[in-house]
């Protein structure tokens, strides 16, 4: 049995992610670059402004990005973090700025969150959709100007940061000025209360910005909202163990795991069925959902119970199209596949898939090596793309 997962807890508060960047015009990279590094307990966003556009700036912007995200996450303070980045990325001579500026925000599972500022514009910050003044003591680091917050944040809030080209928009075109703090925060307060997701929240912001650049900005841009809820951990039986002896032990195992229960597979739906003692009936109102999917089944007691290898190719195909649009709306359906793409991407906080991989004959030949099982390929794409959109995934083998 492989083991790649750690204890996870209930009853704590889960940071939320979601961005949306445009490029310069002309520029195929974006000078801003948002890097997410996530513990158990906690949870640490950067959102860095490289100097100028292109290339450089991209560079520049990642090794802030991921400096300063990876020593927060490993417990370093502010100071060291601001020391590095200053030897690391020293001041550019010929304009005396910064080569690369940052927000940097972290949230504990406790509702303790701590923001730091270095020439990038204000956070904003909503409570229960409406917006609230954060308070910051500034003071001066390796003679670098920063200003900090320390509060608490609670389910339903949001918080969204942005990178210069947001306050920019629109200067010499639409607007003389720019788009200034003011008016995005007024933007905001129509936008947050109604969107569901931080995606959302991010894309329509960026999507008002690249409008007042007449669809040609002349900055980077980059949006950064990040909304707060409590944990909501789903775990996936996906097949019956390669040992039978172990079935009641696998079953128990997912039983006690908290959250979501999802089992996907016919023969895993019949093995929890006869463990656990209860029956199993199918949905037949699901077969018109889809007819390239399998109706799903109940169980009492358990949140979805699908087919296996068909459900779990379409759920793949749906998160491969989301991914390439996240502020898009979530998949729409009634079949199984769509009720487990919208679990994983818009209730679960941590997943979890616990593997079976005893050889079904009729997806493959069983002399064929086990990295070629259909089953666990699959299942490894889905966790490659939902890390990919920053979902905490982890996988057990048995």
């Amino acid at each position: 049995m492989e083991k790649q997962v750690e204890p996870r807890m209930e009853h704590r508060l889960f940071a939320d992610v979601g961005f949306c960047s445009l490029n310069k015009s002309g520029e195929e990279l974006c000078g801003d670059k948002v890097h997410i590094t996530r513990t158990p307990d906690s949870a640490v966003v950067v959102l860095a402004d490289g100097l100028g556009s292109g290339v450089k700036a991209n560079i520049l912007a990642t090794l802030t990005s991921k400096i300063a995200g990876d020593m927060l996450r490993m417990g370093s303070d502010i100071e060291e973090v601001v020391d590095t980045l200053t030897e690391t990325l020293p001041v550019c001579k010929v304009r005396g700025v910064a080569y690369s500026t940052f927000t940097i925000f972290q949230m504990f599972s406790d509702g303790r969150a701590y923001l730091v500022e270095y020439d990038n514009p204000g956070t904003f910050f909503f409570r229960q959709g409406k917006a609230e003044q954060l308070y910051y003591l500034e003071r001066t680091v390796n003679g670098k100007a920063i200003k900090e917050s320390r509060f608490r944040v609670s389910e339903g809030d949001t918080l969204v940061m942005v990178s210069d080209g947001a306050v920019h928009a629109g200067v010499g075109q639409i607007l003389n000025l720019g788009w200034q703090w003011p008016q995005i925060l007024e933007h905001l307060g129509r936008t947050v209360p109604v969107c569901k997701t931080p995606e959302e929240v991010a894309r329509q912001l960026a999507d008002a910005c690249g409008e007042l650049y007449c669809h040609k900005p002349g900055d980077d841009t980059t949006t950064v909202a990040v909304r707060f809820k409590m944990s909501s951990p789903l775990t996936l039986l996906v097949g019956p163990p390669s040992i039978r002896a172990m079935d009641g032990a696998v079953v128990q195992e997912w039983m006690d795991q908290p959250g979501r229960k999802v089992v996907c597979g016919g023969t895993s739906a019949n093995l929890v069925a006869r463990e656990l003692g209860l029956e199993l009936t199918v949905n037949l109102a699901d077969r018109a959902a889809d007819p390239d999917v399998p109706p799903t089944a109940v169980i009492e007691g358990i949140d979805l119970v699908t087919e296996g290898v068909l459900t779990l190719r379409k759920v793949l195909a749906l998160l491969q199209e989301y991914r390439l649009d996240p502020g898009a709306d979530l998949p729409q359906g009634r079949s199984g596949a769509h009720k487990l793409a919208t679990l994983l991407l818009r209730d679960a906080t941590e997943i979890h898939f616990m593997v079976g991989t005893a050889i079904n004959p009729a997806h493959q030949n069983p002399n064929f090596p086990q990295d070629l099982n259909i089953k666990l390929r699959i299942v490894h794409d889905i966790i490659r793309l939902l890390r990919e959109l920053d979902k905490p995934t982890s996988i057990t083998l048995y």
